[in-house]
């Protein structure tokens, strides 16, 4: 950094001894305003003339070096076209050892991604095919205050050399007498450019000595398509390369569920690698542009905000498959992590899919959410890509994911009519596609709900090995072991997946865990921390609520669960917890209230058995509960698989009824896994 300085001062103290030639003069109009060094502004945007630093809407935005110095450039030039060889004598003079297409679009894939535009449909840089650019947004200017853009913080630097101190060596028009003292002052200007440039050349983007990373998220990757219809299409890229990365075993990779929360989001890299606990971040665009989609991703470390990989991927999008591998092993490699052959072969696997059936796939996934209406929606775009991709087996796992949701206590469709489904549409998956760890996870879950311990076991194993990154699978593999009984073990695996999901349901099953192992005042704090990151998040909600009504404290129960019965779309299941929560608290009519409006809802639709079982437990009517149990049995209810651990059964645990029920689940003997 001396050298730098140096250099920069003996060049500031020799301008004042040559002249320039006209042609040179010309060259530094790109980069030096004509204009007072003020700020430039441009929508929401603000730009320092000075600096480079880039505000918007008062905030700054990052953006390296080399796209800043370009940014400059093209508002310098504002409705002038910048040829692409302009830009290369400038920016990028050939000692810098840099590929100049690749890193010029780059840069101008970055600097669209900060501002927000479109190459189809740009509102500030235009392209110019096989010419160059043009900035051709509306620009006012005006003299800069250093308070105002914030410049001590300047523009953010990268461990390489920045381009304006390699530049080409001027001609100058030396005055006379200055010729020896100029010569000396280059030689030795010679010798430092060269030795900074060529360790430049051998460490080009890395720190020294940079800790190694084995860990990192993926953020949502912003559409700049210009088309907020699109959105599907960057929600489900991301959410692609999130599952190429998650197959590598030496790398913790964070679950889409957590990553989603940072969509939007004003929280710098370094604030989200410390809140998700990672070494290195992900984030990138994709533009669609007719049938091609361009995805442009870079890595940045984390605790630094240091960008050190960059790259621009170009598909069809039938293509796009290939398009994910390539990203996933880009970044394998750039972070040097240990790729076993097994997980190689499964990161580079990728085979033509239809384009309309790879884009009716990613409407479904979007489509996605928590309730009936958008599920049977999911559904209807999953059935449309099979019928145009019978072998596209993506489609399969999310048909299978969005019959499961259907089957939630929070939707409540009958399980007897989703569970075949799930069943059908995941060994379908299996079948075109052994390695999907999705389709394994989703076949576990249904194999429990009916009681086939074993088979679940055997699936979720194969679900963890073949994804261990996948927060679903070992969530459901904590669930198969408090099932059991094996409350120790399954808090274990709860906490693994809260590690790759830290700000999904991650959180909630680790406090479902300690409510059914007793411990219900860890059990609130971990729901508590939940909420106060997810306010409306009915399933911590709901948890909360139980645990509450457990501990003796009845009235706050009661305040969690109506407010998990309003956002749950009145939940017959939240109903039926709500019911015991206003019996324990001595609300007795309201209970009552209550448990009429559960039993008018079963007159015209499906009211889960375990809502009522829950009801008449409050009450402590052990008979009316029985005749629950055993139409609970009959449906195959969720509820029957807690019933070694569920606290709110510890009335009925003596009773030869109900141990006899454990037997006819299956949960009278232990199931052995190599775990």
């Amino acid at each position: 950094m001396k050298s730098m300085t140096w250099i920069n001062e003996w060049r500031a103290d020799l301008n004042s001894g040559y002249t320039r030639s006209p042609g040179e003069q010309e060259k530094e109009a790109l980069i030096s305003p004509t204009q007072s060094r003020g700020i430039a502004r441009f929508g929401p945007f603000a730009l320092d003339l000075r600096t480079g630093a880039l505000m918007r809407d008062g905030r700054y935005e990052r953006l390296p070096q080399q796209p800043a110095q370009l940014l400059l450039v093209l508002v310098n030039g504002r409705g002038k076209l910048v040829t692409r060889e302009e830009l290369r004598a400038q920016l990028w003079p050939e000692d810098t050892f840099v590929d100049f297409d690749h890193g010029l679009n780059n840069a101008v894939n970055r600097i669209r991604e900060v501002l927000r535009d479109s190459a189809a449909s740009p509102l500030y840089i235009q392209t110019v095919p096989r010419r160059g650019y043009r900035f051709i947004g509306e620009l006012d200017e005006e003299e800069a205050a250093a308070p105002e853009m914030g410049v001590e913080a300047s523009v953010p630097t990268q461990p390489a050399l920045p381009s304006a101190e390699l530049e080409a060596p001027r001609r100058f028009v030396f005055r006379q007498g200055s010729q020896w003292i100029a010569a000396g002052l280059a030689i030795a200007l010679g010798v430092v450019v060269t030795a900074v440039s060529l360790k430049w050349r051998a460490h080009p983007t890395v720190s020294q000595n940079a800790p190694p990373i084995t860990s990192l998220a993926v953020l949502p990757l912003k559409n700049l398509s210009g088309d907020p219809a699109q959105e599907y299409l960057a929600d489900g890229m991301t959410e692609a390369v999130i599952g190429r990365l998650s197959m590598i075993h030496g790398l913790r990779v964070i679950s889409r569920t957590s990553v989603m929360q940072f969509k939007v989001t004003q929280f710098s890299v370094p604030e989200i690698a410390r809140t998700l606990q990672v070494d290195a971040i992900v984030e990138g665009s994709v533009i669609r542009e007719g049938s091609r989609v361009r995805v442009n991703a870079q890595l940045i470390r984390g605790a630094t905000d240091e960008h050190f990989w960059s790259e621009t991927y170009d598909r069809e999008l039938g293509d796009a498959l290939t398009l994910e591998s390539d990203v996933a092993q880009s970044i394998s490699r750039k972070v040097e992590v240990t790729v076993t052959g097994e997980d190689h072969a499964r990161l580079v696997a990728a085979r033509p899919v239809a384009p309309e059936a790879y884009e009716t796939y990613l409407k479904g996934r979007f489509a996605n959410r928590n309730n009936r209406a958008d599920l049977e929606k999911s559904v209807a775009y999953f059935e449309e890509s099979i019928r145009q991709d019978a072998t596209f087996a993506p489609a399969y796992v999310g048909l299978a994911a969005a019959y499961g949701k259907l089957g939630t206590i929070f939707v409540g469709v009958p399980p007897r009519e989703v569970r075949p489904k799930v069943i059908s549409a995941s060994r379908k998956a299996m079948e075109l596609d052994p390695e999907l760890a999705e389709a394994h996870t989703l076949l576990a879950s249904m194999y429990m709900r009916q009681w086939q311990w074993a088979e679940a076991g055997v699936e979720y194993r194969r679900a963890v090995e073949l994804n261990p990154n996948d927060a679903e699978a070992h969530l459901g593999l904590s669930d198969w072991m408090l099932c059991q009984g094996r409350t120790e073990e399954a808090l274990a695996w709860a906490r693994r997946g809260r590690e790759l999901d830290p700000l999904g349901d991650s959180g909630s099953n680790v406090g479902w865990t300690l409510f059914s192992a007793r411990r219900y005042d860890e059990a609130i704090h971990e729901l508590r921390s939940v909420l106060a990151v997810r306010p409306h998040d009915a399933l911590a909600l709901w948890y909360l609520g139980l645990v509450l009504t457990a501990n003796g404290q009845a009235e706050e129960a009661i305040a969690a669960l109506e407010k998990a019965f309003s956002v749950s779309d009145h939940s017959p299941g939240v109903m039926g917890a709500l019911v015991r929560a206003y019996a324990k608290a001595g609300r007795r009519r309201d209970a009552l209230r209550l448990l009429g409006e559960l039993k008018r809802r079963q007159q015209t639709g499906y009211v889960p058995s375990g809502a009522f079982l829950n009801a008449y437990l409050g009450f402590g009517d052990n008979d009316q509960a029985f005749i629950w149990l055993e139409r609970a049995y009959e449906e195959q209810s969720n509820i029957l698989i807690y019933l070694k651990v569920f606290p709110f059964f510890d009335s009925l645990r003596d009773d030869p009824r109900f141990k006899s029920m454990v037997h006819r689940v299956g949960l009278d003997r232990e199931y052995q896994s190599s775990f």
